[in-house]
């Protein structure tokens, strides 16, 4: 089933001298369950788009649906409210509280959205659990590895069931043992728990983890791939072959 559309965007940044088009008529869709990743190089719009359908950012024209709200549209406390329960984020830098342990972290979605402690306890302990954090709730974030504040962030995202998990970068600052690992709990959220993610990525080894990858140039969809039933270093293969044609290698991307 349809669960996010991207209908003909366009973002345009400065003035009517110095117009930069950031997004020039992009279309898409992601189905329920889908795991997608967005590949471009530095400067190719793949940011901003992941802004626009997080409502981080308005789109200049056309619409982004999910669940059929053209989202476009929303503002103030709807506005609000939508990124509170439809969606999750997991940012490059984790953007969890240093004052907060791992659980208070991962508790505090629940919280705003006045879950009762009960409900909350099990929620947070399953995640957890799910992501191979449980030791490290009681935890601080000085007290923990790169990866493992990054998986937190992921609990965090999915504590509260959001349609849509926005992932921006999720590998950037972790070491490649960190990544492998955190990649595969994605895998694990996409395939068992049926979540549908939508992840923004320069690197090759990330892209090859989800199940389509969209690829991003000077603001238009360049390629889509699917995976189907290929291994992952068939797919990654693949994936090196579009980003040659892209114009070499995109790791100094943003």
């Amino acid at each position: 089933m349809e669960l996010l559309k991207i209908q003909h965007i366009e973002k345009y940044y400065g003035s009517k001298s110095t117009l930069i088009k950031a997004i020039d008529d992009i279309f898409f869709s992601v189905n329920e369950g889908e795991f997608v990743a967005i590949m471009g190089a530095s400067g190719s719009g793949k940011t901003t788009l992941l802004n626009c359908i997080s409502t981080i950012d308005r789109v200049s024209a056309g619409h982004i649906y999910l669940e059929n709200t053209d989202i476009t549209t929303l503002k103030g406390k709807e506005l609000g409210a939508f990124r509170r329960e439809k969606l999750g984020f997991i940012f490059q830098d984790f953007n969890i509280l240093d004052t907060l342990t791992a659980y208070e972290n991962i508790a505090l979605a629940l919280s705003i959205q006045k879950i009762p402690p009960k409900t909350i306890d099990e929620k947070v302990k399953t995640v957890a659990q799910q992501l191979g954090i449980s030791h490290v709730l009681e935890k601080y974030p000085y007290q923990m590895s790169g990866g493992e504040k990054q998986r937190v962030a992921c609990a965090r995202a999915i504590v509260t069931d959001p349609k849509l998990i926005l992932a921006d970068e999720p590998t950037g600052a972790l070491d490649s043992k960190s990544s492998k690992m955190l990649l595969e709990r994605f895998q694990y959220l996409n395939e068992m728990l049926k979540a549908t993610i939508l992840m923004v990525t320069h690197d090759s080894f990330t892209a090859s983890y989800a199940s389509k990858v969209i690829f991003i140039k000077d603001g238009k969809v360049f390629h889509e791939m699917n995976r189907g039933s290929d291994s992952r270093k068939i797919f990654f293969d693949k994936i090196i072959d579009v980003v040659t044609l892209l114009g070499g290698d995109i790791n100094d991307a943003d």
